[in-house]
């Protein structure tokens, strides 16, 4: 991994700890898996995993603080 990428990695986790207090307060989280040709992939946990609004979540809450703060990033997407 270059240091680039390495970079890139460290700035997606700041974001993703932006929205984490959210997520928790709800039972739920978020983990970095990979991120791959500028899409970030997630895997979404405890009550986010299952609930019936998390596709909104990670669109409008996790995907906006990642593309905000990484204009590279053209999309986040959840992975099981």
């Amino acid at each position: 991994m270059s240091k680039s990428e390495k970079n890139i990695y460290k700035e997606v986790e700041k974001a993703l700890d932006e929205v984490r207090p959210f997520l928790k307060a709800d039972g739920g989280g978020v983990e970095l898996v990979d991120i791959v040709d500028n899409v970030v992939k997630v895997r979404l946990t405890g009550s986010c995993s299952d609930c019936s609004i998390s596709i909104q979540t990670l669109k409008n809450g996790i995907e906006k603080s990642v593309k905000n703060a990484i204009p590279l990033i053209t999309k986040v997407i959840a992975v099981d």
